[in-house]
């Protein structure tokens, strides 16, 4: 609670934080499911979950939710904002003067054509294609794991992954 006040007072640029038992935290009236929806709550506004290292910057569209809700909380409008975001982040915070971003899609193979889902070509690929409309560097959708298998992620400054686990179990492998 301390930081967070003393974030938004503007006597600290950043909050550094460390994985928690979101259980025992729970169990122990912490009403969020992590930290990023603790801070999203506190300032009253939305927050993106970005892991940063060396090698690679990973953004998530969707947070701690369940994988079966995923595709119903992806929207074209609040990708477009989280891209919009990510660039302006990547931009102050990370210096990084026309930052290039990789999207991923959310099914295998990005849908193939519709065959393994529609959400690339309803919702993805339309935010993307907005976006980038709109000045951000936004390219995709890109299937996961030729992404990272190939090491083209490297070509990008940030990584939007559409749910926890697509893009924290890469990170955490290539970090």
């Amino acid at each position: 609670d301390r930081a967070t006040e003393d974030l938004a007072a503007g006597d600290l640029d950043a909050v550094v934080t460390a994985p928690i038992n979101k259980e025992s935290m729970q169990a122990a009236g912490f009403p969020y499911t992590g930290h990023t929806e603790y801070f999203a709550a506190k300032s009253e506004g939305e927050a993106t979950m970005i892991m940063c290292s060396e090698v690679l910057r990973v953004a998530l569209a969707t947070v701690h939710i369940p994988v079966e809700r995923v595709a119903a909380s992806l929207s074209k409008d609040a990708l477009v904002e989280q891209l919009k975001a990510l660039r302006q982040t990547l931009k102050q915070d990370f210096g990084v003067v026309e930052p290039r971003i990789a999207v991923l899609a959310l099914n295998p193979h990005a849908g193939d054509g519709g065959l393994l889902g529609t959400e690339e070509n309803d919702i993805i690929r339309p935010a993307v294609v907005e976006a980038y409309e709109g000045g951000v560097l936004a390219f995709g959708p890109m299937s996961a794991d030729g992404l990272f298998a190939s090491g083209a992620y490297a070509k990008y400054d940030a990584v939007l992954a559409m749910y926890h686990d697509q893009g924290l179990t890469p990170f955490k492998t290539l970090s």
